[in-house]
């Protein structure tokens, strides 16, 4: 945050003076010196190694994947409730439904304040074009430098075969927004071209856009790999996602592939973050192990009126983003609250049953009439909220 301060607000320059460790005045000297290229700047500083993209024979290059026992992939990975970038380094063996998996090394980098304010300015209505594509490159930088850190201390980038990068969803509408733009679409930012420049390494992305041109939801995006780690002959399992948004992919015992169910429960942390840092004004940015929930008290008028919602009405398959549950979501609760004189805590109380009870719900209507859950596991960043926890239990 202090560089971008210090950078006045230039993204071009905040990265030149981050991994150059220079002053502003340097970086913009380095800048101009470049006619603004910053792959020029960061290139000649050693930092970026262009691939010679004409010799690529992309054929030969499958081919010599595919033939290899083991690779090594770097997986990177920031979701929506925007905090940081997870790098993932795992050695895989195998293929399709015989794909093993080894994680070797894992890292999570939080985003600096000021790179998550500049972040959040993406969601808004009336963000610029030109700021979406700033940011698209910006993140690649961010991106690719979480890649490299991690991989410097496991052999080097020339030990990576693969990287594959989710980047960060600003929008995701895969039912389309109106009856003029029916058909779906998402939008993740972070752009591959600059990680495969700067790391020298190929770069598979667009997963959720993959998914949605062949007409599905494009979420939830891991239920393939909790099929090859978790499923079970004996034992229904569910498996659970409290990230920004909450998903679940239910694995019946002794399932096939196409039998596994995989949708989005509703919200996870997203509206929690948001009602927590407007009640505190901006002190708290997410209720820290959910100690401030823990001292509230759940409102049920309130909380019937959330579980109205259409979202959660819906029948699989579904997915949601910050366009159902995001800020605007966020204000109107608050309103709903101010009129029944809710307390802060009352308030993230009541947000907080939100998110335990749409997963229940989900439970009970779409996953228990096809098979028996006999085990839940946990993930993302709603796992360290106690109060949550237990309101799910």
């Amino acid at each position: 945050e202090k560089i971008l301060e210090s950078a006045g607000k230039d993204i071009k320059t905040a990265i030149v003076m981050a991994r150059l460790e220079l002053s502003a005045e340097q970086a913009r000297a380095r800048l101009e010196a470049h006619d603004a290229r910053l792959d020029e700047v960061l290139t000649e500083a050693g930092l970026g190694r262009p691939v010679e993209r004409q010799s690529v024979d992309l054929p030969a290059l499958f081919s010599a994947y595919a033939g290899l026992t083991v690779r090594r992939v770097i997986g990177l990975m920031s979701g929506t409730s925007a905090d940081g970038v997870h790098a993932a380094l795992v050695e895989i063996s195998g293929d399709g439904e015989t794909t093993a998996a080894r994680l070797i090394a894992f890292s999570h980098e939080n985003y600096s304040e000021g790179l998550r304010s500049e972040i959040f300015r993406l969601f808004h209505p009336d963000c610029p074009v030109s700021h979406v594509c700033e940011m698209n490159f910006a993140l690649g930088e961010v991106f690719a430098a979480a890649a490299q850190r991690l991989a410097d201390g496991q052999g080097g980038m020339e030990t990576i075969h693969l990287i594959a990068s989710h980047g960060q969803t600003v929008c995701h509408l895969p039912e389309g927004s109106s009856p003029a733009t029916p058909a779906g679409s998402t939008l993740q930012i972070g752009e591959p071209a600059v990680i495969a420049e700067r790391t020298g390494v190929t770069v598979v992305a667009d997963f959720r856009t993959a998914d949605v041109a062949a007409g599905g939801q494009g979420a939830p995006l891991s239920s393939f790999a909790d099929y090859l780690i978790f499923s079970h002959p004996a034992r229904g399992r569910a498996i659970q996602n409290l990230g920004g948004i909450g998903n679940v992919t239910f694995l019946p015992a002794g399932c096939r592939l196409d039998e596994v169910i995989a949708f989005d429960t509703g919200p996870g942390n997203m509206l929690i973050d948001a009602i927590t840092s407007k009640v505190t004004e901006g002190r708290l940015s997410c209720d820290v192990n959910g100690e401030v929930a823990a001292q509230g008290r759940v409102d049920d008028a309130l909380l019937a009126w959330l579980m109205k919602h259409e979202f959660i009405q819906r029948h699989p398959p579904k997915s949601a983003g910050r366009e159902e549950f995001g800020a605007a979501f966020a204000e109107k609760f608050l309103a709903k609250s101010n009129e029944k004189g809710l307390g802060a805590e009352d308030a993230i109380a009541t947000g907080t049953a939100f998110t335990a009870e749409s997963v229940a719900d989900a439970y009970r209507r779409f996953l228990m009439p096809k098979g028996r859950v006999d085990e839940v596991i946990l993930g993302g960043g709603g796992v360290y909220n106690q109060t949550l926890r237990q309101f799910i239990a």
